[in-house]
């Protein structure tokens, strides 16, 4: 579960960041996909091939906003350890 900093940077970064911003669109509307998929009792080959891909694809985008999120907070750490 993210922490109250994760959850504010999140929102910041929504709101500031261009790639951050693409990212989560993109994440979304691949979640949206995924959610179209599995509300069918069948998948063809085809849509399995698509879901697996979608699911890949999902991660990777996850995997780069948590790089940019990391990136941040260790900012954040650093600035604070330097204040103090």
């Amino acid at each position: 579960m993210p922490t109250s900093l994760e959850t504010e940077l999140r929102e910041r970064l929504l709101q500031t960041d261009e790639e951050f911003r693409a990212l989560s669109q993109k994440h979304h509307e691949l979640d949206v996909r995924l959610h179209e998929l599995g509300a069918r009792p069948y998948l063809a080959e085809g849509e399995q091939v698509e879901e697996v891909t979608l699911k890949k694809r999902k991660l990777q985008l996850k995997d780069r906003m948590e790089h940019i999120m990391r990136g941040h907070l260790s900012h954040y750490a650093t600035a604070a350890s330097a204040s103090a």
